[in-house]
């Protein structure tokens, strides 16, 4: 070892000595043994799908889905095929590999047996078996953009520059896999989404063909969520739960049918808030900053206006309540 290599290697050793390093680790050890403990995974310490590797597949999956206007730009006709075969190809592989890590998580077993692996093999068998449907909606979601908004010039500007587009492309693959067994990848997939666009769609929520995001930022879509075709929403909507009943022990119930049906060619503006099981008549117009918690017929046209002057209806009071009855209620989307 050269002399130069020496002397940096000891002033690192200097340098962790002064911040005191060795501490630091041992007590961060002490903590995360700690929560292991508590989770009953002293041996057996979590090992997660990787957010980074879901990017790049995310990232590849796209490539192969619009291989012309998201592949490599030397691509041409006679190479088109090759590259979108070998980009699936890496991507598939990279995300078997993702989901076993996450079926062996949830197994709780501290060895992963051939039952997993043949079921994470399934998963993304079926998974890839979907790939030419989701690209079908998503030509449809990127018509709707192109047909709803007057700044748009082309298809193709649609879907490389808009964040809506870019959020329901992460949402119809996470979909997929949310049903087909893999709900964490899928979360976390979605979730790369939020943070690059600010739009918040879980994946277990069910969007039909032709959707459109305006704008986007501030969008929640919750989990229960049904949206129809043809629907177009604007910046802040929120799709949300109106309240969060528990059981006889106080521990939230999960999984009950919680969010907004949206019925087809319903159009949402800027800033509306739409909480709980209700039902949105098709073609209706929910104007910017409704605040809304009872079901509308189709063809309504619903304005703030109206909310601050209209009575409320009979059975939204019961509806309301029943809700101060059960001591239980909020705005949280998930």
């Amino acid at each position: 070892m050269s002399q130069t290599k020496l002397q940096s290697r000891s002033k690192n050793s200097k340098k962790a000595q002064q911040l005191n390093i060795a501490q630091i680790v041992s007590e961060l050890r002490d903590v995360r043994l700690a929560s292991l403990d508590n989770r009953k995974r002293r041996d057996n310490p979590p090992k997660l799908p990787s957010r980074k590797s879901l990017i790049k597949i995310v990232e590849g999956l796209s490539a192969a889905l619009f291989p012309n206007r998201l592949g490599t730009p030397d691509i041409n006709d006679e190479g088109i095929d090759y590259f979108v075969g070998h980009t699936l190809d890496v991507a598939l592989r990279d995300l078997l590999a993702q989901v076993k890590l996450e079926l062996h998580f949830s197994s709780g077993l501290e060895v992963m047996t051939d039952k997993l692996r043949e079921k994470a093999v399934h998963i993304v068998q079926q998974f890839a078996h979907q790939l030419p449907a989701i690209r079908s909606l998503l030509d449809s979601d990127i018509r709707a953009a192109f047909e709803g908004d007057p700044a748009a010039k082309t298809a193709d500007e649609v879907l490389v520059c808009y964040p809506g587009i870019q959020a329901i492309t992460h949402y119809r693959l996470a979909h997929v896999l949310f049903t087909l067994g893999a709900p964490l990848i899928a979360r976390i997939i979605s979730e790369i989404a939020h943070s690059d666009t600010g739009i918040d769609i879980h994946p277990g929520a069910k969007i039909g063909a032709s959707f459109f995001i305006d704008h986007g930022t501030g969008v929640v879509i919750g989990e229960t969520s049904i949206i129809g075709q043809h629907v177009r929403l604007y910046q802040a909507v929120t799709l949300g739960a109106k309240r969060f009943p528990t059981d006889e022990f106080g521990a939230l119930i999960k999984g009950n049918e919680r969010h907004p049906i949206v019925e087809d060619d319903v159009v949402i503006y800027a800033g509306a808030t739409i909480l709980g099981r209700v039902v949105i008549g098709r073609g209706s117009v929910i104007g910017g900053n409704v605040w809304l918690t009872r079901s509308v017929p189709a063809g309504s046209n619903i304005s703030q206006a109206q909310m601050l002057n209209s009575p409320l209806e009979p059975v939204y009071l019961a509806q309301q309540d029943a809700v101060k009855g059960s001591g239980s209620s909020g705005t949280i989307s998930h």
